[in-house]
């Protein structure tokens, strides 16, 4: 869960969209890693994989800002309640 957040967060932060190399770096991840990863965020909707003229892209989709606010809400709930 930490790092499918983490992911999602490097890629809100980027603006929405970012290469996946560059995503693979800031996620601190082997290739191999990041695929796995990337396939199952996509089947889950959570980011969509986008072609443009200058290569691939990976961009959250509204349900991946969704799940990324859900679970910030709920990483201050246990560091309120100290669990």
């Amino acid at each position: 869960m930490e790092i499918i957040s983490d992911m999602l967060a490097i890629v809100q932060e980027r603006g929405g969209s970012i290469k996946p190399t560059h995503l693979m770096y800031k996620a601190n991840l082997s290739h191999s890693q990041m695929k796995s990863y990337l396939d199952e965020l996509i089947v889950k909707s959570l980011i969509k994989k986008e072609e443009t003229n200058k290569g691939s892209r990976i961009a959250i989709t509204k349900p991946g800002r969704d799940f990324l606010f859900q679970y910030s809400r709920m990483r201050e709930f246990e560091k309120t309640f100290g669990l």
